[in-house]
């Protein structure tokens, strides 16, 4: 028989731990819920107030903190007169530890006493500092500008790294961004800064997998098997190789089409307000890649879609070889894959695709293209590209 914990807004430390446990693990709310004998509404109210980010342990007094023999210790050194060095070797501690112990915990005009240092010293761990980003307002700022250009955490933290190499206070985990994020208080403030996240949730949840279907073989086609190789020797990315593939919208009759250059990330997106026909692919297709200069059109990998049936049609008329990937195998095309992820914050799932014009694809495509990237050294790709053009 399953026994209840009585929820209350104290919930006991332990009990929280093993809710959190089964929680970060994976375990849908519910069956969190039934390990410690409360509902789903209960676990979801304890994860929505932490903003799904698993509280940090309470502090206490363990470790390098003295402990209140030791402090008894000290009492006793300064009752005898005996200096701070000679108390350190008794502890086995260094002076400057025995020092700052005494000057942070001692009264005006009073003696040092192990009692009142104790309890001092264990309100000020349990006390919630103050956070970087908190304290800092320029630090703040540029992190709740970026937020606003769509970019994630962790291209945040890389850029800071890149822009202020020599300046401490304006390097920041992207973990701590996170919990900025996740832990505001609730109102519209945690709204506007929740909602510029890629996912759009209030709430940070646990990372899942999901699978790629695929879209079956067309004929005539080149396995990307026969590709030659498109990185150096080094492992460095070759110029002029790139992914493709398309988002569909609502009840699939809408499309975007999606290009990536794989050395430099940089996104072209074809427009197709008249469907996603072969046809209507080509001629996108064609006219984006044209455009390039001939030592940038090497090869293009593309999905398994019936929209690329014309593909030797495109290879000629645009002077690139095409290669396609494996059913159900998205990372052999890492580079469309995850820009195909954040071209969501755009187009989202289930929505009619073909309301966007040529001008808001272009918007789009500066907005992803203006991204520092964390595999190009939070680079961006327009830069990246710029270099390879004037080449």
């Amino acid at each position: 028989m399953m026994v209840v914990v009585p929820f209350t807004p104290r919930m006991l430390t332990d009990v929280q731990q093993v809710m959190w446990d089964a929680y970060c693990s994976g375990l849908e709310m519910d069956v969190a819920g039934q390990v410690i004998g409360v509902d789903r509404k209960t676990v979801y109210n304890r994860v929505a107030e932490a903003g799904g980010i698993r509280p940090r342990r309470g502090r206490d007094l363990q470790g390098r903190s003295l402990s209140y023999p030791e402090r008894m210790v000290i009492e006793a050194g300064r009752l005898q007169n005996k200096s701070l060095r000679a108390i350190a070797a008794e502890l086995g501690r260094a002076p400057s530890t025995v020092k700052r112990e005494i000057d942070r915990n001692t009264a005006p005009r009073q003696r040092y006493r192990a009692k009142t240092a104790h309890a001092k010293a264990f309100v000020n761990a349990s006390r919630p500092q103050a956070s970087k980003i908190g304290s800092s307002p320029v630090l703040r700022a540029r992190i709740v500008a970026d937020l606003g250009l769509k970019y994630s955490p962790q291209q945040i933290a890389g850029r800071l790294r890149k822009e202020f190499p020599d300046d401490p206070e304006m390097n920041v985990h992207h973990e701590t961004i996170y919990r900025f994020i996740y832990l505001q208080p609730r109102g519209e403030l945690k709204k506007e800064i929740a909602a510029a996240l890629r996912s759009g949730r209030a709430t940070r949840q646990p990372q899942g997998h999901r699978g790629d279907t695929g879209q079956g073989r067309i004929p005539g086609m080149v396995s990307i098997k026969d590709r030659p190789n498109v990185d150096d020797v080094d492992g460095t990315r070759l110029p002029g190789h790139f992914e493709g593939d398309l988002i569909v919208g609502k009840n699939n009759g809408s499309a975007i089409g999606t290009i990536v250059e794989r050395a430099t990330g940089y996104l072209m997106l074809l427009h197709l307000p008249d469907g996603r026909s072969a046809d209507k692919v080509a001629a996108a297709l064609t006219e984006r890649l044209i455009g390039l200069p001939e030592s940038l059109r090497q090869s293009l990998t593309w999905d398994q879609g019936k929209e690329m049936s014309q593909h030797k049609k495109v290879s000629i008329d645009a002077g690139i070889d095409i290669y396609f990937a494996d059913p159900r195998s998205p990372w052999q095309r890492p580079s469309n894959e995850n820009t195909n992820g954040l071209l969501r914050q755009y187009f989202p799932k289930g929505t009619d695709l073909s309301v966007h014009t040529r001008t808001d694809l272009d918007f789009v495509e500066q907005q992803i293209n203006d991204r520092p990237r964390a595999r190009l050294d939070y680079a961006k790709p327009h830069e990246l590209m710029t270099e390879l053009l004037l080449r």
